[in-house]
């Protein structure tokens, strides 16, 4: 499925330890709009298609290039770029979040105004996922589904977020509704104990779901249908579309 942006703007706002970073985002389709941060492996077809998927389904797609070569999937070449972009992202953090999760939040707001929406969704996945459930705490956004979140990396039981992340996600799940996490049953990358983790740490306020299976990407590389139609219907749901 080929995704046509009719857009790309250049998105300016600081990380959580103030320093200003540029991102182009990408933006296509119409309807509500729904934020989809990359994955490790990159802005590949697979992402693409899944930003088709949700156009076809009544959304607009909002797609930062946050780094790797636009089109492509490199994940050998995209994990060497994560030591030249430490920056904005520390992989191995615990109990706290990486300082690109500032200019996330900068990001949900932006588009809200562009949009004049009601709020922005936002899917994580793999060391983007978890940032999709702590944006539950701007104001900006009405829902987030983690898709195999991977972060800390070797963080066993502990989440890459503090505390006070959590506390405050939770009161906007509280206000807005439960958020999504989902994983493949026996994937090593998104490990089981950093499931359990997030359901320690959100109780009834986050939904969880396993599919059977050693896979890893559940919406893009190892594309999972119903783990697709799970996160249309979340969406949905969340702007009153159906």
């Amino acid at each position: 499925m080929t995704w046509t942006h009719d857009t790309v703007f250049p998105f300016s706002a600081t990380l959580t330890g103030g320093q200003s970073v540029t991102h182009d985002v990408y933006v296509g389709g119409e309807g509500p709009p729904i934020l989809i941060l990359q994955e490790l492996p990159g802005i590949g077809p697979e992402t693409l298609a899944l930003a088709a998927k949700l156009n076809a389904s009544g959304f607009r797609a909002y797609l930062p290039h946050l780094f790797g070569t636009y089109g492509k999937v490199e994940m050998a070449k995209n994990t060497a770029r994560l030591f030249c972009v430490r920056k904005e992202f520390n992989i191995f953090a615990r109990g706290k979040q990486s300082p690109i999760a500032g200019w996330m939040r900068a990001l949900t707001h932006e588009i809200k105004q562009r949009e004049g929406s009601a709020g922005v969704g936002v899917i994580g996945m793999c060391l983007t996922g978890s940032f999709a459930l702590t944006l539950m705490a701007e104001d900006a956004v009405v829902g987030g589904v983690a898709s195999q979140p991977a972060l800390p990396i070797f963080g066993g039981k502990h989440l890459h977020m503090s505390l006070q992340d959590i506390g405050a996600a939770s009161a906007g799940m509280t206000a807005k509704g439960p958020g999504l996490a989902m994983r493949y049953s026996e994937d090593k990358l998104a490990p089981k104990k950093l499931m359990q983790a997030l359901e320690r740490a959100f109780g009834d306020l986050l939904e969880t779901v396993e599919y059977p299976g050693k896979d890893h990407s559940l919406l893009t590389l190892d594309f999972h249908e119903p783990a697709y139609q799970r996160v249309d219907a979340y969406f949905k749901t969340r702007f009153s579309m159906s």
